[in-house]
């Protein structure tokens, strides 16, 4: 009997997949055919909701370029990942996509000093293929189940949802949370796992994010989830995406600071105004909430909507600056 062709993906095509399989990227539930994926690029909508590019699979390296080349509709295909066997496809399609027109859709430009499109372009092939598939990846799932079963063991009527790195968890991220439960009755934090060393590890985000909520937080007011933070999410349209996610996770809010990744794409005049306008069709509300900074007049942590000093009063939480005073503190420490 032939051995069946395989293609071989990494862990964040496989979590992307499985998001999507699972329902969480609604109306997106399927990988878009060439006629479909060409429509996404250029209107930025899919059957009526806002999806800014193309959902396509396009696995990089020679030896998924040759399967590809290959492949026949109707053929059958193992998906693996870290040579372990995680899903299959039957083949609908195969096709060329453009590589600038993706990279533009993605981050707004195609420039390989961008770090997310040299991040891309190191996994992005020039093949893409299309089909119904099937993967294994229990972790989407099992958060699905997770949230399900916190809104009905609260009762919670109103779900607020937050999207956070935590890296590292400060004072501006507890103000926010504190702000956040008190306006609804169950907040869901996706601290998010991103593929990037130039971040603490998630069990030390997890831990001190828990360690705050269990010691200062009333516990049936927030669930954390692990959220597989895929290159999809860190384009110039990620508050799009995540918008439209959490709103499939069952959640009826998503808070951001105005300080979001790609919110500034959208502020003009102090107004926002054009994101509210991509996300209307999502049936989600999206609340910004002031950066909070530290007044060394007040002697406190105020929003700099209320604040009367001035910026030269104001402490910034600069995460980066905050990461490299820990990373000196460590260097200190004795062997």
């Amino acid at each position: 009997m032939p051995t069946r062709k395989s293609l071989y993906i990494d862990t964040e095509a496989l979590s992307t997949l499985a998001l999507v399989q699972a329902g969480l990227m609604t109306p997106v539930d399927k990988l878009m055919n060439s006629m479909e994926a060409k429509e996404v690029n250029e209107k930025k909508i899919y059957k009526g909701v806002p999806f800014p590019f193309a959902f396509v699979l396009a696995p990089n390296g020679r030896r998924n370029d040759t399967v590809l080349k290959t492949l026949k509709k109707g053929e059958k295909v193992d998906l693996f990942c870290e040579n372990s066997k995680v899903g299959e496809m039957i083949v609908d399609e195969t096709f060329s996509i453009n590589f600038e027109k993706r990279l533009s859709n993605i981050y707004g430009t195609s420039d390989p000093s961008h770090p997310g499109v040299k991040k891309i372009l190191s996994r992005l092939g020039n093949l893409a293929v299309c089909g119904e598939y099937h993967v294994n990846y229990p972790i989407i799932e099992d958060n699905k189940r997770r949230i399900k079963e916190m809104i009905k063991m609260t009762g919670a009527k109103f779900v607020s949802s937050m999207m956070l790195t935590a890296n590292p968890l400060n004072r501006a991220h507890e103000r926010m949370i504190r702000q956040a439960i008190s306006d609804s009755d169950l907040l869901v934090i996706f601290l998010k796992k991103p593929y990037s060393i130039d971040i603490l590890k998630y069990e030390i985000r997890y831990n001190a994010l828990n360690a705050f909520i269990n010691h200062y937080i009333p516990k049936n007011k927030i669930l954390i989830i692990p959220f597989e933070n895929s290159y999809i999410f860190t384009g110039q349209d990620e508050l799009i995406l995540e918008a439209n996610m959490v709103k499939n996770y069952g959640c009826d809010q998503l808070v951001i600071g105005k300080n979001h990744q790609g919110l500034g794409l959208f502020y003009d005049k102090n107004r926002l105004s054009t994101v509210f306008d991509h996300c209307k069709n999502i049936d989600i509300d999206i609340k910004t909430v002031d950066e909070y900074v530290y007044c060394n007049t007040c002697k406190t942590l105020v929003s700099t909507a209320n604040c009367p000093h001035g910026q030269h009063h104001h402490i910034h939480y600069h995460s980066e600056s905050i990461m490299k005073l820990i990373q000196q503190d460590w260097f200190r420490l004795p062997s």
